[in-house]
């Protein structure tokens, strides 16, 4: 009975395998043969079980190998410890990725998008940050998140950490840079590579983390002392794992193509040369991705917005395409860039760099008086950028054409203002359809002629900012569109709605300004930017604007288009920064598939998978946002080192119970005031988590509040600024506060 009963299970599979008949793929077996076997058979099973299930010879071992390596990296199957492979569907469990954090523990942000899964210290000591594993859902934390158990490591995210080297009773190691990395990496006095005490080093990891061993290391490179010019650039670069050089391959396949557009190139394509197109960016760009033109019409503009064409000269499946695709973006740290491609056209054959060809990918709108688009079609061009200009120079150029810095733009003058007036139109639009317009001021730091911080400043936004950000916008926008309609797959950039917890605390946070949200209904990005308009002309205006911003989620790349709550838009993707961004070459490709007279039936299959492309753009997206992020707090760090002991003016932009945070005004850096350095008092967060109340005193600081602080430490290594509150003359336990005005204004709190 038994030895019918397995006859008969080995048949079904056998019946169902020859209905699909394994395929060479990468040298690998077609993997959904294997997966269909597993799922036939309903338990796990061994090589030699799957090669007979299969119905593969001897000379498909190696490839059966190559397919199973593949699918346990992927996490769709498991190995056991009995050497069989399992559906993971089957067991339970959750693949994804590990983020750390700076505390010790960490979160699993699982394949399939769905909520993270904490992850105990305890967890977190076989683990490092950016590996790859199975887990299993164990219950909850103390705040109610899902917990996890590590079943499995599936891939290994971490192979180099950069960090200082100390040395203990003749015991070496290295303490990440990256704090999401919470490990000590033990050092052999062998392979120090003479490196010193204190210096920076670059380590290769040659043992993982385990339940009970530390990782070890050797160092591969000293880059040398701890405050040298460019150090803070070289850590974030290294703590990240961002790659800053270009294989010989990649080097090789930019530089073939040269420095001039091929005659053969501009064949077929709408020749725009003699329209006096301009790019407008800032003063320290280098690469030029879009450029723009407008001219008036009778019933309104002609508004071109020609875009770098990237995806002419980076193909698919060449190495080129490769290399930006495991980029995903470029990296703009204070003194220095990563670009996705290479310099030769970054910077060289695809920028629009003013008074050379260039070929470029155009979105061609005709925008009405009110501000409607009211058509648009897309078309491959090839242009010759007639000026390099910068948002300062047209700012002071269109608010005063008669100054004497205007003079140099009085030929481009109608274009100038023609694009003036239909960025006035759309802007008029954007109002009507209430999106969000957060005006951030950006900070810059200055350097001097040895590489050292001397300064920060705040750079606001003009009109040329905006115009340009408007016309940008828009394109995004057709972009979209166009793709949607030819049913294109292709990476939307997504903005949810915020959640209900985060609004929460959001109203909480408002009600200390005397200012409310609706609770009847769904909140509307309309609702949001009333609370804007009604704080635009108050101190407390960045504050707010800040506290609004945490409480939408991230905007993401995604397959799925569910639109843009911040612009208040139904469709969105990234169209105009192809040199700069993966997902803006995708929506090049997308377009160009149309306009050559392809359809989604006929779409690569290399680019199929648009889900995980948007996962893996999106991460990269974050990874370089951390990476800028770490180096700017370095040099922040780096500049109040030489003021400890001055005053600062400062509001209070986090609330916790151990003390609060502060922002040094009009520099950006941030700071704590410890608990202890209140007065000699309790003090206790209140349930909105926005004040701290002194228990004896019942002194109460709040969001928003104005302290004058003193600096009295710096940890550079930590990324931390440790302040004291000053307190006037001739007291002892009252700090200096100013109140806010905005909020005292409005009367007694009800």
């Amino acid at each position: 009975m038994k030895r019918r009963a397995k006859t008969a299970k080995t048949k079904v599979i056998r019946r169902v395998t020859r209905k699909s008949q394994p395929t060479a793929k990468h040298n690998e077996l077609d993997d959904s043969l294997v997966l269909n076997a597993l799922r036939e058979m309903g338990q796990p099973m061994s090589k030699a079980a799957l090669m007979t299930a299969c119905e593969l010879s001897k000379k498909d071992s190696v490839k059966l190998d190559q397919t199973l390596l593949d699918l346990e990296r992927r996490g769709a199957v498991i190995r056991n410890r009995r050497d069989e492979y399992c559906l993971r569907e089957r067991l339970g469990l959750i693949v994804g990725k590990v983020s750390g954090h700076r505390d010790g523990h960490g979160f699993v942000y699982p394949d399939d998008r769905s909520d993270p899964i904490f992850l105990s210290h305890r967890q977190m000591q076989q683990v490092m940050h950016g590996d790859r594993v199975s887990a299993r859902i164990i219950g909850q934390d103390r705040r109610g998140r899902p917990e996890g158990s590590i079943v499995d490591v599936l891939e290994r995210g971490t192979k180099e950490v950069v960090g200082r080297l100390y040395e203990d009773n003749g015991v070496y190691y290295v303490t990440p840079e990256n704090t999401r990395i919470s490990h000590r990496i033990l050092i052999p006095p062998n392979k120090l590579n003479n490196a010193k005490q204190s210096e920076v080093v670059l380590i290769r990891l040659v043992e993982q983390p385990g339940r009970n061993a530390q990782p070890v290391g050797h160092v591969r490179q000293v880059l040398g002392e701890h405050g040298a010019p460019g150090m803070e650039t070289d850590i974030a670069i290294y703590s990240h794992g961002l790659p800053n050089e270009f294989p010989k391959e990649v080097i090789a396949e930019a530089s073939k193509f040269g420095d001039k557009v091929k005659a053969t190139d501009k064949r077929e394509r709408h020749d725009l040369r003699e329209l006096p197109l301009v790019t407008i960016d800032g003063e320290d760009a280098r690469d030029f991705d879009d450029a723009v033109y407008c001219e008036k019409l009778r019933s309104g503009w002609r508004l071109l917005v020609a875009i770098a064409d990237v995806s002419h000269y980076v193909r698919l499946n060449t190495a080129l395409d490769a290399e930006a695709r495991l980029r995903g973006t470029s990296v703009y740290f204070p003194n220095r860039v990563i670009p996705m491609l290479p310099e030769a056209l970054s910077n060289g054959l695809c920028s629009l760099n003013p008074q050379v060809d260039r070929l470029c990918m155009v979105c061609e709108m005709r925008v009405s008086a009110e501000g409607k688009i009211t058509r648009a079609e897309f078309y491959e061009g090839v242009m010759c950028s007639a000026a390099r200009l910068t948002y300062t120079a047209v700012a002071a150029f269109l608010s005063n054409a008669k100054a004497p810095a205007g003079a140099a733009l009085q030929s481009l003058s109608e274009p100038l203002h023609n694009l003036y007036d239909v960025f006035k139109v759309l802007h008029q639009e954007r109002l009507k359809r209430h999106a969000l317009d957060f005006d951030v001021q950006e900070i810059k730091a200055r350097f001097d002629d040895k590489g050292k911080v001397v300064t920060f400043v705040e750079q606001s936004r003009n009109d040329a900012h905006r115009l340009i950000e408007e016309c940008m916008i828009a394109a995004n926008v057709q972009a979209a569109k166009f793709l949607k309609k030819h049913k294109i797959p292709t990476l939307y950039r997504v903005h949810g709605s915020p959640d209900e917890d985060r609004l929460e605390q959001l109203r909480e946070f408002l009600r200390g300004f005397a200012i409310s949200l609706p609770i009847d209904r769904t909140i509307t990005p309309g609702d949001l930017g009333n609370v804007l308009k009604q704080i635009s002309n108050s101190d407390e205006a960045p504050l707010i604007q800040t506290v609004v911003m945490r409480s939408l989620p991230q905007a993401v790349y995604q397959p799925e288009n569910i639109g843009h709550f911040g612009l208040s838009l139904t469709e969105y993707a990234h169209f105009t920064s192809p040199i700069r961004r993966y997902p803006d070459l995708l929506v090049h490709r997308g377009i160009r598939h149309v306009l050559q007279g392809g359809t989604h039936e006929d779409w690569p299959e290399e680019l199929s998978d648009m889900a995980t492309l948007g996962q893996q753009c999106s991460m990269l997206e974050r990874r370089a946002d951390e990476a800028t992020r770490d180096a700017m707090s370095w040099l922040k760090c780096e500049f109040m080192q030489n003021h400890i002991g001055e005053e600062f003016d400062s509001v209070v932009t986090g609330v916790m119970e151990f003390g609060l945070f502060v922002q040094i005004k009009d520099m950006q850096i941030d700071g704590l005031i410890h608990v202890s350095s209140l007065g000699s008092d309790y003090f206790n967060r209140d349930k909105s988590g926005y004040r701290l109340i002194g228990e004896r005193s019942k002194r109460v600081y709040r969001l928003g509040d104005h302290l004058r602080v003193r600096l009295i430490n710096v940890l550079i290594d930590e990324r931390k600024i440790d302040f004291e509150l000053v307190r006037p003359a001739g007291t002892a336990a009252e700090p200096q506060i100013s109140r806010n005005p905005f909020r005292r204004n409005r009367g007694p709190r009800r």
